[in-house]
């Protein structure tokens, strides 16, 4: 079997607070193949961005603690210095950040933040670097690319700046983008723009893609495996197709009945998760999702580990036999009890 291109193992996140220790990233593991595409889904808090930003050393707080193993084409990244990391970031692996706002310098002009990335990792001119601008403006869709390439990150509206971020992303043709909410904030049709630009990006350089969302519908658009994550924490993995389909843990089963259908009968009301996302401060030792968890039991005092077959994985006690119907009764009860 061929070695995937990203491997990260038993990663774990710690920031030194007045209040103690918080574990912010718990024991993460995952992979991510050549040409695919991993969703990590969860609510904010959750630890995906966290996780992404350490594997990259992007978190330079002096209290923050990073360790295990993140192996990117059999190189551990944690263990690079900055001056090995600079040639890799940018190049073979981009990142889309959150706010395109802050993500760009207001100073210069978004031409000026494509071709300075060109020219950290090319052996080009100005003059070529601005070509390659306007050229990829114009592939992410933004009108008049000859003269937007002059404009500065104000002029553009959310969607362009997001586009415009996109553009300096894949200015290297990476072979890792990392997407950190890459639709939040857009309209629908913008939102299907982008996760067509990503698609193509797939289709015509090979890239792989780590989408970091709260979205399952976007997950559900772009995505070949799902990572879900609660309280710093995996706690369902697998194909996408198996994850919608039969989800195992009751997490993922609140999250997927939060989501509208647009096919089949109409529902009255959508299903909620009751309570509220832990904190960081409170995560227990046994199943950090026990205390929001309808099916709890004395077996979620100590934690559980992610285990199954067929690539398709699950950290819950729960039997395994008859969590369909399990899932079905928690999605009756808990509409039943938000009915006035």
């Amino acid at each position: 079997m061929p070695e995937p291109l990203l491997d990260v193992r038993d990663l774990r996140v710690t920031f030194r607070t007045r209040r103690g220790t918080v574990t912010a990233v718990d024991g993460l593991s995952f992979a991510v193949e050549p040409g695919e595409v991993l969703g990590i889904v969860g609510e904010s808090g959750s630890g995906k961005t966290v996780s992404v930003m350490s594997i990259l050393k992007l978190i330079r707080d002096p209290n923050a603690s990073v360790s295990g193993t993140v192996s990117f084409n059999g190189r551990d990244l944690l263990a690079l210095s900055d001056k090995e990391l600079r040639s890799v970031r940018g190049r073979d692996i981009a990142m889309i950040f959150q706010d395109p706002m802050t993500a760009l310098t207001p100073v210069y002009t978004v031409g000026w933040h494509i071709a300075e990335q060109l020219r950290a990792h090319n052996p080009v001119s100005r003059s070529e670097a601005r070509k390659r601008a306007i050229t990829l403006l114009d592939e992410v869709g933004i009108p008049n690319p000859a003269q937007r390439v002059d404009g500065y990150p104000h002029e553009f509206s959310g969607g362009m700046r997001q586009r415009a971020v996109i553009a300096m992303a894949l200015a290297c043709n990476p072979k890792l983008l990392i997407a950190d909410e890459p639709t939040t904030a857009l309209d629908v049709t913008t939102q299907a723009q982008i996760l067509d630009l990503m698609r193509r990006l797939r289709e015509t350089h090979g890239s792989s893609i780590l989408v970091i969302t709260h979205d399952m519908g976007v997950v559900s658009e772009i995505a070949d495996q799902v990572l879900v994550m609660y309280g710093g924490r995996a706690v369902e993995q697998g194909p996408k197709t198996q994850v919608f389909r039969h989800p195992r843990h009751p997490y993922t089963w609140g999250l997927l009945g939060s989501v509208p259908r647009v096919t089949g009968a109409r529902i009255r009301r959508l299903t909620a998760i009751p309570g509220s996302p832990i904190s960081p401060f409170d995560v227990p030792s046994g199943c950090a999702f026990a205390t929001r968890c309808r099916f709890r039991h004395e077996a979620c005092d100590e934690r559980p580990e992610l285990a199954g077959g067929d690539g398709h994985r699950d950290a819950c006690w729960l039997p395994r036999d008859g969590r369909d119907e399990l899932r079905a009764e928690a999605a009756t009860a808990a509409v039943g009890e938000d009915t006035p």
